[in-house]
């Protein structure tokens, strides 16, 4: 994966990293998974993103420098993966909503549950990184360069395919057309609007 491709902003890099492939790799095993929805959230201009009211140690890792994972947890339970983007200095990230499991199928199940379905293993951000075996210790990593975790390109995606549509669960700048899927893939998580979100100014 080329560095040059993610030094650009959240929503342009967004739609560009589906088909890419995320690989984690474990004492357990390695299991690769081919992403299929990202979400794109900004620095000051998102009120959604964990940016909008300046650094802070927690997400100090968005940055920059590009090429990098930023790791937090999600309401005290599961852990979300976003690739981070753009200028040093700028926050910048895409989160990893979903993706398809091309390796290391065994234990992604092992993880998540005997009996889930294959399409489910890793769609919504927690499964996702359940699945890869992602959590806090993974915070910072370089996935370009890096030994555990690494971005790596994938299959082509027919620009046909690649759709766009509001965020999902957030309250805030909801509206904003910044998810990225693949039309018609069963891994695609379903869009949930949240209970408490109100339309932009």
């Amino acid at each position: 994966m080329n560095v040059d491709l993610l030094a650009h902003p959240a929503e342009e890099v967004a739609p560009e990293l589906l088909g890419t492939v995320l690989t984690c790799k474990s004492p357990e095993g390695t299991v690769s998974i081919a992403i299929t929805e990202t979400e794109a959230y900004s620095g000051a201009a998102d009120p959604a993103s964990h940016a909008y009211r300046g650094r802070t140690p927690r997400n100090a890792v968005m940055f920059g420098p590009a090429g990098h994972l930023y790791v937090y947890r999600s309401h005290g339970l599961h852990w979300c993966a976003n690739v981070v983007t753009g200028t040093e200095g700028i926050a910048s990230a895409v989160l990893i909503r979903a993706g398809r499991v091309i390796k290391g199928e065994d234990l992604a199940r092992k993880r998540r549950g005997e009996t889930i379905e294959s399409r489910r293993l890793a769609r919504g951000p927690g499964n996702f990184c359940q699945a890869l075996g992602i959590t806090a210790e993974h915070n910072g990593a370089d996935l370009l360069t890096g030994a555990s975790v690494v971005l790596s390109e994938g299959e082509p995606v027919p620009a046909a395919l690649i759709q766009a549509g509001p965020r999902v669960g957030v309250s805030k700048a909801h509206d904003w057309q910044h998810r990225f899927y693949l039309a018609g893939d069963p891994t695609v998580s379903a869009y949930r609007l949240s209970p408490r979100a109100k339309p932009s100014a």
